[in-house]
């Protein structure tokens, strides 16, 4: 891949030019290289993944210009990457529930389930949804952002028995990728 540097007739320069070269722009540098060839027909994962990707670009196109994402974006963007790079990658990446802490949790209001959940950008909320063993519903809210990955969630209501009870935990991040994990108390 050959770099031009101070050169005024492909300064700025991007996209194909006919059959032959690709130029980008990256860092203030005008890349150029060979089109790349395709020798046989894509695989259908090509094509779903060409589709999410093409979901990736359009929600990072939206993200940096919207009020509440575009800064975010822009003060993650380190030399050499743009904001929309940094939002296409959040969009790839679910948020990972990395650990779960109901010891503090017998079933009285005001006991705490501590949560860490991490993302390679940021976590946007964190739900619990607390249920009997039966399956019938206990209570479910949101859980705060304490400090960091960690996420606490306050039980507001009395459940008397706790045994077999299942705590479900919804964590989610800017781009709306959802990651769900079930445990039992």
């Amino acid at each position: 891949m050959a770099q031009s540097k101070n050169n005024v007739i492909t300064h700025g320069l991007s996209r194909k030019v006919g059959d032959l070269l690709v130029f980008r722009q990256r860092d203030g540098k005008t890349i150029v290289s060979k089109v790349p060839e395709q020798s046989k027909p894509a695989s259908e994962k090509q094509i779903q993944h060409r589709k999410r990707f093409q979901k990736a670009v359009i929600y990072a196109k939206t993200a940096i210009v919207a009020d509440e994402t575009a800064e975010l974006y822009k003060k993650a963007a380190k030399k050499g990457r743009l904001p929309l790079n940094v939002a296409v990658a959040d969009f790839f990446n679910a948020p990972d529930i990395d650990t779960v802490d109901l010891s503090a949790y017998a079933g009285v209001a005001g006991d705490e389930i501590r949560i860490i959940v991490t993302d390679d950008f940021a976590v946007k909320s964190v739900h619990v949804q607390i249920s009997n063993a039966d399956g019938s519903p206990v209570e479910e809210g949101d859980a705060v952002n304490s400090a960091g990955d960690l996420w606490i969630y306050t039980a507001t209501v009395n459940n008397e028995n706790t045994e077999g009870d299942k705590i479900v935990i919804i964590a989610s991040d800017l781009p709306g990728n959802v990651t769900e994990e079930q445990y039992e108390v």
